[in-house]
């Protein structure tokens, strides 16, 4: 049962980066490689447990994107997989966001 669970995770975390790769500024298409986005995915997850964001059970949820690149790129830095610009993972976020319907496509 385990495994179907891992594999449902894998499906979805493949449809959300490539929406996020759809959705992602031209120069920013081929930037992230797949790895990069699984890490990105991860971290932002990790954020929300640790912030609790989701779990507030307000039909209304204050999310500010700039904070959440600013944890994923220090998160990142600081556990040695590289550095990333907050202002591009803005738009990874947002999609990610979009895709999961907690933000409104633009």
């Amino acid at each position: 049962m385990q495994n179907d669970e891992f594999a449902m995770e894998d499906l979805d975390d493949e449809k959300t980066i490539a929406y996020i790769r759809e959705h992602l500024p031209q120069e920013l298409k081929e930037k992230y490689s797949d790895d990069d986005f699984y890490y990105i995915l991860d971290t932002i997850y990790d954020y929300y447990d640790k912030s609790g964001i989701l779990d507030s059970g307000n039909e209304y949820i204050d999310i500010d994107i700039n904070e959440i690149a600013k944890f994923v790129a220090k998160e990142a830095k600081k556990n040695g997989i590289g550095e990333y610009d907050p202002e591009e993972l803005f738009f990874v976020i947002e999609g990610e966001l979009e895709y999961n319907g907690i933000i409104d496509e633009e």
